[in-house]
């Protein structure tokens, strides 16, 4: 973390100095809903300092029980970006291992059939958390609290309608009330409004779209409890199928003595609904321990429970523009989360890839509002999340339909073993791969960099930082702070000298960056430009290095010594780890939600400026 850059400032450094009071009635963006999608979209762009933003919400105040607990990889490492991954890690349960029973040789008796690794090795550096929804939401919230801004919630409020007029300089007019009091209303004016209020979103309804999809028909009932039970892997993560019980998924809990428990109900009938059937803690206990028998299950406390119905769904488009036909109007109202997709719970991936769509769209308004970015940028969150739902939708689906089938002897018992090892890179939240688009470029210098897919992810890799010789990940540079990052991959002989490729790459790209920075910013506000050399960091001279990599911020001019690293032969070579080639290097553009948008040479500056020409505005 740096901080000081402005001179001493005692006292917590996350805490940064308040800024001017915003205008209440008229903002950058309004955010309905204080779900993790809408907390993930107002904590990034409290961050970034210069955009007010209102986020308002139904209930009366923060989540404290949360329904959506698992936390993917990718979002732990996300959770990085913002500084909280620590905190998550500390208080979570981490998922290692997961245990599969079935019915053994006699066709009745459960016996464990598999126990295998939950997360294959180097798939990140990150691990599969349980952790209170909660708990995420307190995070996002002090992070607000935090910022500049002092970004508060604005709680029992709920949208009554939206209204778009380009004529005006805020076009989105939102009319809110006191939830209960639709009385006592509220006038909002937004240059975007994000709808994050859940599967029945009234933002997706004023924009006429509606959650298309099917019911698979089968009721299903959700508890956290403490128990006691002689069942030998309680504290492992479960997938149990008996013999003619139905089937259960036990998650361990944060805290060391709760579980979670998927029970498989009865299917409903045609026009039934999960509300209809009045199912009861006592009706999901009686069906646990008739799962689980012959093993003693005595549950001593209930925490919370819930019965629902698996249906995937997903809208047709997830902005206003999508109404009219993609690039006839600009987008100015969006949807995120579970307002434009729903799917059951057991693939533990709706609060991941709710979060992942806020990620996705905050720095691309935050790009647009500060005129950095055309606002065609806007098109890619529909053209890239709509797609990562519709894989979330088809996998749940294929999930569900195992999960439930009726274990038969004879049957290969690892057939839903297998399906899980096979997808467990996608339940990571790390196989997300967007197309080719304004942000992502081609594969045709993809060789150079084969761990560094274009499209997918930054992986990332213990280094050495030169400066200070922290040992650390090169990932973890990648902050959530909006600014696009270009990280060198220096060629064997190259030592950062200006006789190098580096040095003459940071030379020409020096003009780029203080083409598209501000008037008056620090040389990398925009584009981020970072090395990572071959040789050992007690042979790297930091004196010798190009002034792009060892910039002068700030007022009082102060060299930022961070951004130059070198591999750690320790814990694993870079550049081996993730196939860089050696002799030639390469040049990686990452965008601001850390996925790659190109991979070139050291020599190739001018594709980079080719790119950066269609991305940022001069």
């Amino acid at each position: 973390m740096q901080y000081h850059l402005e001179g001493f400032r005692a006292g917590d450094p996350s805490r940064v100095p308040a800024a001017r009071k915003d205008a209440r009635d008229a903002v950058d963006v309004l955010i309905v809903g204080c779900g993790p999608a809408g907390l993930t979209l107002a904590a990034q762009l409290s961050l970034l300092g210069d955009i007010s933003v209102r986020i308002v919400e139904r209930r009366p105040g923060p989540l404290e029980v949360g329904q959506a607990d698992g936390i993917a990889c990718r979002s732990v490492e996300m959770f990085e970006a913002f500084g909280f991954a620590d905190r998550v890690i500390k208080e979570g349960y981490q998922v290692n291992e997961v245990s599969f029973w079935r019915p053994g040789p006699d066709g009745t008796t459960l016996t464990r059939a598999d126990r295998i690794t939950d997360v294959e090795d180097d798939l990140s550096e990150m691990p599969h958390i349980i952790l209170s929804q909660a708990r995420i939401h307190d995070f996002y919230l002090q992070i607000m609290a935090n910022s500049a801004r002092r970004l508060v919630p604005d709680y029992d409020r709920e949208l009554l309608s939206l209204e778009r007029d380009d004529r005006h300089q805020f076009p989105v007019t939102a009319i809110l009330a006191r939830t209960g009091r639709p009385a006592e209303t509220e006038t909002i004016r937004a240059r975007y409004v994000v709808g994050c209020d859940g599967a029945r979103s009234t933002v997706r309804s004023e924009l006429g779209l509606a959650l298309r999809g099917r019911s698979a028909r089968q009721l299903w009932g959700v508890m956290d409890v403490l128990v006691r039970t002689n069942f030998a892997d309680i504290r492992l993560k479960c997938a149990i199928q008996s013999a003619d019980q139905g089937s259960i998924l036990i998650i361990p809990r944060e805290g060391g003595y709760m579980v979670r428990l998927y029970i498989e109900l009865d299917a409903l009938g045609p026009d039934e609904r999960a509300s209809d059937r009045g199912v009861t803690p006592d009706e999901l206990i009686d069906k646990a321990r008739r799962i689980l028998a012959p093993f003693e299950f005595d549950v001593a406390s209930v925490a919370w429970w819930s019965a629902y119905e698996i249906g995937q769904r997903v809208c047709d488009s997830f902005d206003d523009a999508g109404t009219t036909g993609q690039g006839a109007q600009t987008p100015r109202i969006f949807i995120a989360g579970d307002a434009c997709h729903t799917h059951s719970p057991k693939a533990g991936q709706g609060m991941n890839v709710s979060m992942a769509d806020a990620f996705n769209l905050g720095w691309k308004l935050a790009a647009v509002l500060r005129g950095q970015s055309p606002a065609a940028l806007l098109d890619t969150y529909c053209a890239e999340r709509r797609a990562k739902a519709q894989e979330l939708i088809d996998f749940d689906r294929d999930m569900a339909r195992l999960f439930s089938e009726k274990p038969e002897t004879g049957q290969d018992p690892a057939r839903f073993q297998a399906y899980f090892r096979k997808h467990g890179r996608y339940t990571a939240g790390v196989e997300t791969c967007y197309g080719p688009s304004l942000i992502t470029g081609d594969t045709h210098h993809q060789s150079l960099a084969t761990g560094y897919g274009v499209g997918m992810r930054f992986h990332s890799a213990p280094v050495i930082r030169l400066a200070d010789a922290k040992p650390m990940q090169l990932g973890h540079a990648l902050k959530a702070d909006g600014r696009w990052r270009l990280i060198i991959f220096a060629p064997q002989s190259d030592t950062g000298t200006a006789e190098g490729e580096v040095g003459a790459m940071c030379l020409k790209l020096r003009d780029l960056a203080d083409r598209v920075s501000p008037s008056g910013a620090d040389p990398d506000a925009v584009i981020d430009v970072r090395a990572v050399f071959q040789s050992p960091h007690l042979c790297t001279d930091v004196s010798t290095l190009p002034d792009l990599l060892v910039p002068r911020k700030g007022s009082f001019g102060l060299t930022d010594y961070e951004k130059v690293f070198c591999p750690d032969p320790e814990r694993g070579d870079i550049f081996d780890m993730r196939g860089i080639d050696r002799e030639r290097g390469a040049a990686i553009v990452v965008r601001p939600d850390q996925y790659v948008s190109l991979v070139v040479p050291v020599t190739g500056s001018a594709e980079i400026e080719e790119f950066f020409a269609g991305v940022l505005l001069s």
